[in-house]
């Protein structure tokens, strides 16, 4: 009796131990499935996490494109507001050792965003409105029909930055010489002619469409050809070209254009006495340019020589 109670305790025991561990095992498997869930939950944060953050960095990027596009967009349209604005107007250009205005209104592409850039191509030539210019080697010989005390004076002395002989106040004084020779009251000095160069001041330049374009290596027989026209004789052209032609030969082309004597006079007025019967005074200003450009051939008139005459050369590289 006592040892079936026995072995019914020891049965009921084991029931015991065997049912806990069967609680355990199934609680460590129940435990075992919460971690994986919750691993798998974070895995899922951490997967929703990532996929913003690279949609964020692809929109940022979108929109750094797009706010780039239309800063180029409303660069372009001020630049094409801006040339077309300028249309018809005096542009700006510093290509070529002068400083120069040009007029763009007659270009082909009408004015507009090529002009903006465009530089030394298609142009009307318009020199500039004003600008600092200095006459060079203004030179005056002196013709008499006889032997003949002449004073020459210069209507704005303060202008002179060079001379020979020195100007004085009262202006130049000299015996002329029908042959040209001229002698210097105050000195006793055989001269040819009278020698001046002006300081650097700011002129109006003729807008005037009009000149001519000579190719470099054609500009001695070109100035031959108009300096005849315009007075010289054989030996104030030689003088002349000597002169300037070192500057202007070894350009591609050469601007060249003759001053009126009304603009001469606004330059430097000059007063002779006694009163020549013809005075011929020829200034030329002239720039090189790199490329040949359209513009009407200006119309020259020929000069004719009479009796007592003066004649003044000089020019004016425009800058």
């Amino acid at each position: 009796m006592e040892d079936n109670e026995k072995e019914e305790k020891e049965q009921e025991l084991k029931d015991q131990d065997m049912q806990e561990q069967e609680e355990q095992k199934e609680e460590g498997q129940k435990e075992q499935g919460s971690n994986q869930e919750q691993q798998e939950n974070e895995e899922d944060l951490n997967l929703d996490d990532v996929i913003p953050k690279k949609q964020i960095k692809i929109t940022l990027t979108t929109g750094m494109l797009i706010l780039i596009g239309i800063c180029m967009v409303v660069i372009l349209a001020i630049i094409l507001i801006v040339g077309n604005s300028r249309r018809g107007e005096a542009v700006y250009y510093d290509d070529y050792d002068s400083v120069d205005y040009f007029d763009v209104d007659d270009c082909d592409d009408g004015g507009g965003f090529l002009d903006f850039f465009k530089k030394d191509k298609e142009y009307e030539h318009g020199p500039q409105k004003a600008a600092e210019v200095s006459p060079d080697k203004p030179i005056i010989y002196i013709y008499p029909t006889e032997e003949t005390e002449v004073t020459v004076k210069l209507g704005k002395p303060e202008n002179i930055a060079i001379s020979y002989p020195k100007y004085k106040e009262e202006g130049w004084k000299v015996l002329a010489k029908t042959d040209g020779t001229l002698i210097d009251s105050d000195t006793g000095r055989n001269l040819y002619a009278l020698y001046w160069e002006g300081k650097e001041i700011e002129k109006s330049i003729n807008s005037a469409k009009e000149g001519f374009v000579v190719e470099g290596e054609n500009t001695a027989k070109f100035l031959e050809e108009k300096l005849a026209i315009l007075g010289l004789n054989e030996r104030e052209a030689e003088e002349f070209i000597v002169y300037w032609l070192p500057q202007m030969e070894n350009n591609k082309f050469n601007y060249i254009r003759f001053e009126s004597l009304e603009e001469i006079e606004e330059i430097m007025p000059l007063e002779i006495n006694p009163k020549p019967d013809t005075l011929i005074r020829i200034m030329m200003e002239w720039e090189p340019l790199d490329e040949k450009i359209e513009i009407e051939e200006q119309k020259l008139e020929k000069a004719e020589r009479n009796g007592y005459t003066v004649v003044e050369w000089g020019g004016t590289k425009l800058k």
